[in-house]
């Protein structure tokens, strides 16, 4: 295969969609936000696009005994209530700097053919601490959409996320701006520990709100309470292990 192949699965009519990308990344946030779209809006999708790339690692996936070659997805949502949209989604990213730029180029063009003007890049930023009220934090690439995000509960502070934005949900705000796409990235605060749906869900409240679109959130919920558990334990043992006396002196001695 070269390098880069984008299949045409499926051709669709849409109504000026947005661009939801959902790549794995910091709790997973933004795979557990687009893939959660596409399970909750199913009746209403189509698959219309993979994009294969040399820059995704060389294995493929196994579902029944049946194999497929690593891609990335793009389906068309067409949503009773709401915006139309194209969600990206996959369970990789590239492995080098250049392929970063490769695929995200890859991506626009998909997203453009389609005619998307507007786009958001859905991911967490990490806080190293349990996250008791999950705020969601964005980046633009026009000045002029800071106002009507920050009336729907979006948060901009002063240098963060530290260090910026990385890999394709950055890019999709650079090279997007090149295109004359204006872009958001909506980043929920996590731990950074495990995969968070929680913070997938608060993700999720500022797309349902801003596209105007109906989500139900008791898949998402339920994993939550499953990481909760686990959360709990692992807290639990970090517990008994600050409770360990330090060994003394006297307690190193031995007898040999």
């Amino acid at each position: 295969m070269d390098a880069l192949d984008i299949d045409a699965v499926a051709e669709v009519d849409l109504n000026e969609p947005v661009l939801i990308e959902g790549l794995p990344g910091v709790g997973h946030v933004g795979k557990l936000a687009a893939d959660h779209i596409l399970e909750e809006l199913e009746a209403d999708t189509t698959l219309v696009r993979r994009i294969y790339s040399q820059e995704f690692p060389p294995q493929v996936s196994v579902d029944g005994g049946v194999t497929s070659l690593t891609c990335a997805s793009v389906h068309a949502v067409t949503p009773e209530t709401g915006r139309d949209m194209l969600v990206l989604t996959g369970d990789h990213q590239a492995q080098t700097n250049e392929g970063h730029y490769v695929l995200t180029d890859a991506f626009l063009d998909v997203a453009e053919s389609f005619g998307v003007s507007e786009l958001y890049a859905l991911g967490g930023v990490p806080t190293g601490e349990l996250i008791d009220e999950y705020a969601v934090l964005g980046a633009v690439n026009n000045e002029s959409m800071l106002e009507d995000l920050e009336e729907i509960g979006v948060e901009f502070r002063d240098d963060e996320p530290a260090g910026g934005i990385v890999g394709v949900s950055g890019l999709l705000l650079g090279l997007g701006e090149r295109r004359g796409i204006d872009a958001t990235c909506l980043m929920g605060e996590t731990s950074g520990y495990l995969v968070d749906p929680m913070s997938a869900r608060a993700v999720l409240e500022i797309i349902e709100e801003r596209l105007e679109i109906d989500l139900e959130y008791e898949s998402l919920d339920e994993r939550a309470e499953e990481m909760k558990d686990v959360m709990g334990k692992i807290q639990e043992m970090e517990n008994q292990q600050q409770s360990m006396e330090v060994p003394s002196d006297d307690d190193l001695r031995y007898i040999g």
